[in-house]
């Protein structure tokens, strides 16, 4: 080795005279038990030499302190022959692990009861970290928390969970799924929460769980309520087509009272007329107060009985809808063209109408008569039996011929004495008219008493 001088004004405690002679350097050296940290001859050590120690201020500041450590603080010996040779050649056999004793920096300083190790020579190459606790200053563990900026990986997850834990690492469901991270309690999630709490009111709220109180509304903003106003107005066509269903409900309920009153009322209301003029017309009768031949448009003047349908309504003068047929009585056909012969006559054809429908309906069901079914006429003076003949189902309106005194269709040849019985079909309308021919086969004075058809 040879060695380098000093520049010329720069010797220091080196001069020139101190190499005299040549390999006094080499030989001070030499004789150095740790050539590295033992001091020259005529040089101060230095307490503070330990890399370990020798911790910068910020360095210092930034690494975080345990419950477990110690303050820092300098070595009261100058030279730690096992620290140095742990720092230098790495863990030694079983007893290089962590021993009992004060942790200080990166360093572990054995306690008075952990013997120490005859240092052996020296080594230039270092060994690797010895495995456990005791890390760098550098390797410090990462706080699990939201404050992260990118995702962890397993071996970053792995690292931070707690030594000796046996709790799965934590999974990252909720990034594919697309549901919320889990509550970690760190800052980042407060913020969520108050940001949460002071969201819009158009913004949408998670559901509540079950058995949760129920959070309280906010109070609305005064443009919020104008809007909420405007919105709880109904727009013209719900107006509109709230208008036209009212309309049509009140539309079907008079429908139903018109069909009721159609169906129900004028049938109770006639059969009442009716009855109380066959009361009236046996009542005149039995006072003995005769009526002339000629009866006034309305008068009622005999009584029809139709047993198979038990049928008992008063017969009137004409055909006049209001003050007749609507009244539940039986028109008789006495004006003009239309004018036909009285049951007491010796020969003609006898021609009354009915309603077959509603108005006390009394020729409802007289379709279904048969040849040789009796029809009674009753008068101040006799009975006059009639046996239905044949029946027309449909005619027109005016066809007038039916009631001639020889009806064509009717099955008669020649004059007789007959009955015409005429009203609406089908029923409900008055398309159509059904026409039923019969023919008188006995006459039988009141005297006598009633015919063999009304008392059997």
């Amino acid at each position: 080795m040879t060695s380098r001088r000093p520049p010329a004004g720069q010797e220091g405690p080196y001069a020139q005279g101190a190499y005299e002679p040549d390999g006094t350097f080499e030989a001070a050296v030499e004789q150095l038990a740790d050539p590295l940290n033992d001091p020259l001859p005529g040089q101060h050590t230095s307490p503070w030499f330990r890399a370990e120690t020798a911790q910068p201020d910020d360095v210092a500041r930034q690494t975080p302190r345990t419950a477990t450590q110690e303050p820092v603080e300098p070595p009261g010996e100058w030279y730690d022959p096992e620290g140095y040779r742990r720092d230098w050649y790495g863990p030694q056999g079983p007893e290089s692990g962590p021993a009992a004793g004060t942790v200080r920096g990166t360093a572990v300083i054995p306690g008075p009861e952990a013997p120490a190790p005859v240092p052996e020579a020296p080594a230039p190459v270092p060994a690797a970290p010895a495995p456990g606790p005791v890390r760098s200053v550098t390797d410090v563990r990462p706080v699990r928390g939201d404050e992260t900026v990118a995702l962890r990986t397993a071996d970053t997850r792995r690292a931070t969970r707690p030594a000796g834990s046996d709790a799965p690492e934590p999974a990252l469901d909720h990034l594919s799924t697309g549901g919320e991270p889990p509550s970690t309690g760190g800052r980042a999630e407060r913020r969520r929460a108050a940001r949460g709490r002071g969201r819009r009111r158009g913004e949408p709220r998670r559901a509540a769980e079950p058995g949760a109180p129920a959070e309280p509304a906010a109070p609305m903003s005064r443009l919020e309520a104008r809007r909420a106003a405007r919105a709880a107005k109904d727009s013209p066509a719900v107006v509109a087509s709230r208008v036209v269903g009212e309309v049509f409900i009140t539309f079907g309920v008079l429908m139903l009272l018109f069909v009721t009153y159609q169906l129900w009322w004028t049938n109770i209301r006639a059969d009442q007329i009716a009855g109380r003029e066959t009361n009236k017309i046996q009542d005149d009768w039995a006072n003995g107060e005769r009526s002339p031949g000629v009866f006034a448009p309305g008068q009622g003047f005999a009584i029809m009985h139709i047993p198979k349908l038990d049928v008992v309504a008063p017969i009137a003068e004409g055909i006049d809808k209001e003050k007749v047929l609507d009244r539940g009585m039986i028109g008789h056909y006495a004006e003009g063209k239309l004018k036909t012969a009285m049951p007491s006559a010796k020969q003609g054809n006898f021609a009354v109408a009915g309603h077959r429908n509603t108005h006390g309906e009394p020729f409802r069901y007289i379709n279904r008569l048969e040849p040789g079914d009796p029809i009674v006429i009753e008068t101040q003076d006799a009975y006059y039996t009639y046996e239905m003949a044949s029946i027309l189902p449909q005619t027109s309106p005016s066809n007038v011929a039916v009631i001639d005194e020889v009806p064509p269709g009717s099955g008669f040849t020649g004059p007789g004495r007959y009955i015409t019985l005429t009203t609406c079909t089908p029923e409900f309308t008055s398309t159509y008219r059904m026409i039923v021919w019969g023919k008188m086969v006995d006459e039988r004075p009141r005297s006598k008493g009633k015919p063999d058809a009304l008392v059997g």
